[in-house]
């Protein structure tokens, strides 16, 4: 949910600037070669989490002379330079966005693989004082909810308390 509305985010909202990413290489020092470019374009239109496989797929469409071979090894720099981050959302392939995208959270239908990005202020709220009674100060953290879409009326369930279990204590 967006923090400032409580409804989902949806790509379509605002309109994805097709030189971002490429903007980001430049900015981190990387050469852009002719398709270097057009995969940092792809990427930076894409308003999915495409694998590597789709971004070839999109690729070739735009130009026939890319290989699968140039896609992962773009895929790997960018993301080595911090320009993409790695999701695994199951399914067994990694999924790429941008890291640059804002704060916010993925729920993935575990049926259809849908991917479902929202911000929501009190999931946020919850968070930092989960690290603070637990003695820490909340430096970021990543949600990623696995679900499955609830039958029509169905009931959902109680909602559970916190509780603080044991772990990796020194």
């Amino acid at each position: 949910m967006d923090t400032r509305t409580d409804t989902p985010r949806h790509a379509a909202e605002s309109q994805p600037d097709p030189l971002r990413i490429e903007r980001l290489c430049i900015e981190r020092g990387l050469k852009m070669t002719g398709q270097r470019r057009l995969i940092a374009r792809v990427l930076s239109e894409a308003v999915d989490h495409p694998d590597v496989e789709e971004l070839y797929r999109r690729a070739l469409a735009l130009d026939s002379r890319v290989s699968i071979a140039t896609v992962y090894r773009t895929v790997r720099l960018l993301e080595e330079k911090g320009i993409l981050e790695r999701h695994d959302f199951g399914g067994g392939r990694a999924r790429y966005e941008a890291t640059e995208h804002g704060h916010h959270h993925h729920l993935i239908d575990v049926d259809s693989g849908k991917v479902i990005e929202f911000s929501d202020a009190e999931c946020d709220a919850l968070a930092q004082g989960i690290a603070a009674r637990l003695g820490f100060r909340l430096v970021d953290f990543r949600l990623e909810l696995f679900a499955r879409r609830a039958p029509e009326g169905t009931p959902l369930p109680p909602r559970r308390s916190t509780r603080r279990r044991g772990g990796d204590e020194a």
